[in-house]
């Protein structure tokens, strides 16, 4: 912040991810604001901890601090860590300067991690603020439980609509729109479940001192060992959390970020998957996302309909993916208690990690409410390829009525090569049934063809499958969180 230039305006670089793409509310747990805000909240509440416990601090300065909180002087801030050097401690003289009474009391016993660590400090992540974000993206502002719920609905109509499956992006057995749509789902369950376990395993790093042996506070208290623990615990509760670590160097363990930016990682690869299918389901017209009557899909070529929605989610996706090697660089070289080159490298990707997921995640919640289907084009992809997946229930069924099973495959195999020609060489339809319908040999099956052709036939159990995955699984799933996505939609309205 001492160094930096002007951040606003249109001659001064902004990050996209907060101009362009995030939410505000994932944009404020970010800002300046929130952040010395929550370090004027743990000052607050380590004093309140350390009056309790005996120290001479008294209620009017207690009350001062407590007053002050949002009167936060950000020139005068800046003005000091000029100066200093330090950004903790230009605020701690700054919440001081308003709040004369307590100046002497603010960050008694602590270090610069004590809120750096438990925020969103400037040398690190911050517990608080992990926390705080995956509940953004997954409880108290449901993204995820909503992108699948939308998913869900999707799914669940169109079970039993079959179409072409692919396997190495060539024509494979049929499935249908609703079992593919699962296979989405089920990765965004896996996703939901981790944020929902990293967060829960959040542990608050607590008042350790500089080296996380708690020696200052130990001398605070004259060597009182259970009022220092009983501190520590105080400070946790005040802070919303239940569990602290009760091992630190000056730093909570950097592994923690590792296993954040993981889970958030891992959601990037999920989002890239759907997106990437949903852009190749566009191009083969099957499928598109929403398309708003004044979007312009191309300034060159006024017929296009590109989908960029999906195209913006795989191209952050990607970003999103990548920042996850900063921790794992970053843990891997803090030498003893604590080293500072992971601070400026963590005040970037922690911060890009979690807006960058806030953004792929609006974005395919709008896809996702806005996904069209088009029958017609997946019906006649179904039929270009269906005769020749066909043919082995062709053969059976030939078998059953009294023919031989080799000559009834050699036969097919000769008419299949013709039909793939007009196809490939002529660029006609597959005709291959209306060979098999002028060939006599087949006679015995000919008012059994549209039985046999029956695409429904052809997608084993997809439709129970999607049945029985959304009423065990998903369903179940999202419960916890239908209170809370009813409130929001009933405040979109």
């Amino acid at each position: 912040m001492a160094a930096g230039g002007d951040h606003g305006g249109p001659d001064s670089y902004r990050s996209p991810l907060a101009s362009r793409y995030a939410s505000p509310e994932m944009c404020f747990v970010f800002s300046d604001r929130y952040k010395f805000r929550t370090w004027r909240l743990l000052w607050l509440w380590l004093a309140e901890a350390e009056q309790t416990l005996g120290l001479p601090i008294t209620d009017e300065q207690i009350q001062e601090m407590e007053s002050n909180l949002d009167n936060i002087d950000f020139k005068m801030a800046a003005e000091e860590e000029k100066q200093l050097r330090h950004d903790v401690m230009a605020h701690v003289h700054t919440f001081g300067h308003c709040c004369p009474k307590a100046a002497g009391i603010i960050h008694l016993g602590a270090t610069s991690c004590y809120v750096g660590d438990n925020t969103v400090g400037t040398h690190c992540c911050g517990i608080s603020l992990a926390h705080s974000n995956l509940k953004l993206l997954g409880s108290s502002n449901p993204s995820l439980a909503r992108v699948i719920s939308r998913l869900a609905n999707f799914a669940k109509e169109r079970a039993d609509l079959p179409t072409l499956g692919f396997t190495h992006f060539q024509p494979a057995q049929l499935t249908t729109v609703g079992k593919r749509c699962c296979l989405w789902i089920q990765d965004l369950c896996i996703d939901l479940e981790n944020l929902k376990r990293v967060r829960d395993d959040l542990r608050f790093r607590g008042v350790k001192g500089t080296t996380g042996t708690q020696a200052s506070f130990l001398q605070l208290f004259e060597g009182d060992d259970q009022k220092v623990e009983q501190l520590d615990k105080m400070v946790t509760e005040k802070a919303g959390f239940k569990r602290r670590f009760i091992i630190t160097g000056q730093t909570y363990t950097r592994k923690v970020d590792i296993e954040v930016l993981s889970v958030l990682a891992s959601l990037g690869a999920s989002v890239h998957k759907i997106c990437t299918d949903i852009r190749l389901l566009a191009n083969l017209k099957e499928m598109e996302e929403p398309f708003e009557k004044q979007q312009i899909g191309s300034s060159a070529m006024p017929y296009k309909r590109n989908p960029m929605r999906s195209e913006r989610c795989c191209s952050l996706a990607r970003h999103l993916m990548t920042l996850v090697m900063n921790p794992l660089q970053t843990a891997s070289v803090q030498w003893f208690e604590r080293t500072l080159d992971d601070s400026a490298n963590r005040r970037i990707c922690l911060a890009e990690a979690f807006l960058t997921a806030d953004t792929i995640l609006n974005t395919l919640q709008n896809i996702s409410e806005g996904l069209v289907v088009y029958p017609k084009v997946i019906e006649r992809h179904i039929r270009q390829e269906l005769p020749f997946m066909a043919t082995e229930n062709i053969i059976m069924a030939m078998v059953k009525a009294g023919g031989s099973r080799q000559d009834c495959h050699e036969r097919i195999r000769v008419l299949s090569q013709q039909a793939a020609a007009v196809v490939k060489q002529e660029g006609g339809d597959n005709d291959l049934i209306e060979r098999i319908k002028a060939d006599a040999y087949f006679s015995p099956i000919h008012s059994h063809l549209d039985h046999l052709l029956d695409p429904s036939s052809f997608t084993g159990r997809a439709s129970q499958q999607v049945q029985r995955f959304l009423e065990e699984e998903v369903f179940p799933l999202l419960k916890p969180y239908e209170k809370v996505m009813k409130v929001k939609a009933e405040l979109c309205l």
